[in-house]
């Protein structure tokens, strides 16, 4: 059973569609203009709106435009006895499923809603399932001490709107801390927009971070967004922010203080709401004495310091991770699931891990390929550490 709400001005129309929907089994609310009806919503959950166009006060399109925005998984069938096909077309960009024309065809009025509704069903599930896919590699594997204390960590700051600075080595999984604090955040439904700021030419980190305008550099053959405006209302993480020049850290500085970024080759500012989250595997003090990194930049970055264990540290949780990773990449490769000894296991915690998680990752992979259906100790011994890395 749906739960509808018609926002009509004419009460018999009101009344025709309450009585035909609970005919057909749906619960429906009634509200007899716009204010009414967004003050319904804010109120209870709804499956589907009928919302009519003209209305003394706020109007439907009034009306949709708010729901587009504050409810925008719920279907809107527009309904109205002076449309024309502007208004339709209008109707549909702002968002909503369908437009009908009074006096209401009832057959069409009924699958119109249905299929509305699938629509708004199928958008949900998806969104469900899009979590929890992401969800399963955001995961930090592993019962170990250290982990312990990141994880509680994680759950005190993910709902605030602290800057968070992580450190470690590379391969502890410093992105994966970052993607767990931005999916237990209140950001969450909103983007995740990853930079490496090693990995963009010093010339072009400006523009990619903060974007440009057509005409301001050779190249530049459009107006273009950069990072921070496509993390707006979400979540940007600075990966490898120890690698950034000094004329960006200067901008980023600009962008943490007062929330506004300009593009470059532009004199307007532009205004944004974005969650910071760097990381780095360098020592920021170090780079900070040696005049590569600000200091205040520093400083507005680490409310949150969270340093990431190496894989030596956390020995102990090699075989959750050894499962993890044997589970996924048999998953990945349509196989069934291959096992590992406990010799085996207790080989791999001998081995000096100094690529970290991703090595360990890597390792498994070969011993998959390379072994039977059951990894054993002499298995790891041949094929773990072929460049002697056993301490």
């Amino acid at each position: 059973m749906a739960h509808i709400l018609v926002i009509d001005d004419e009460r018999a129309i009101r009344n025709s569609l309450k009585e035909i929907l609970e005919y057909e089994k749906h619960r429906v609310s009634l509200a007899a203009n716009g204010t009414e009806g967004l003050e319904l919503l804010k109120k209870e959950t709804f499956d589907a709106l009928l919302l009519d166009i003209k209305m003394e006060g706020i109007d439907g399109m009034e009306v949709l435009e708010q729901v587009s925005k504050d409810y925008p998984d719920l279907p809107v069938v527009m309904i109205s006895g002076h449309g024309t096909v502007d208004t339709a077309v209008k109707a549909i960009k702002m968002g909503a499923f369908d437009f009908i024309e009074k006096p209401l065809d009832l057959n069409r009025l009924l699958i119109t809603l249905r299929n509305a509704m699938d629509k708004g069903k199928l958008v949900t599930e998806t969104k469900t399932l899009r979590k929890k896919v992401a969800a399963k590699n955001r995961e930090l594997i592993g019962e170990s001490a250290p982990l312990k204390l990141i994880k509680a960590m994680i759950e005190k700051v993910a709902p605030t709107d602290a800057r968070v600075l992580i450190t470690g080595q590379n391969g502890t999984g410093k992105e994966v801390v970052a993607r767990m604090i931005h999916s237990l955040s209140n950001r969450a439904d909103a983007a995740f927009v990853e930079v490496n700021c090693a990995a963009i030419p010093s010339e072009l980190i400006e523009s990619e971070l903060f974007g440009h305008m057509k005409g301001s550099f050779t190249g530049a053959v459009k107006d273009r967004a950069g990072k921070f405006e496509q993390a707006d209302g979400g979540t940007i993480f600075l990966d490898e922010i120890g690698d950034m020049s000094l004329s960006a850290q200067a901008k980023v500085l600009r962008a943490l203080q007062e929330n506004k970024i300009t593009r470059v080759g532009a004199d307007k500012d532009i205004d944004v709401n974005v969650r910071v989250i760097a990381a780095t595997n360098k020592n920021l003090e170090e780079e900070i004495k040696a005049g590569r990194f600000r200091e205040d930049l520093y400083h507005r970055l680490s409310v949150i310091l969270i340093q990431v264990p190496t894989l030596n540290e956390r020995v102990e949780d090699i075989p959750l991770l050894a499962d993890y990773f044997i589970t996924q990449i048999c998953e990945e490769s349509g196989v069934a699931k291959s096992t590992i000894e406990p010799d085996a296991l207790a080989e791999l915690q001998k081995i000096n891990w100094t690529g970290n998680i991703r090595e360990l990752r890597n390792v498994i992979e070969r011993l998959l390929i390379l072994c039977d259906k059951n990894i054993t100790a002499k298995d790891v011994q041949l094929y773990a550490h072929p460049l002697g890395s056993v301490n």
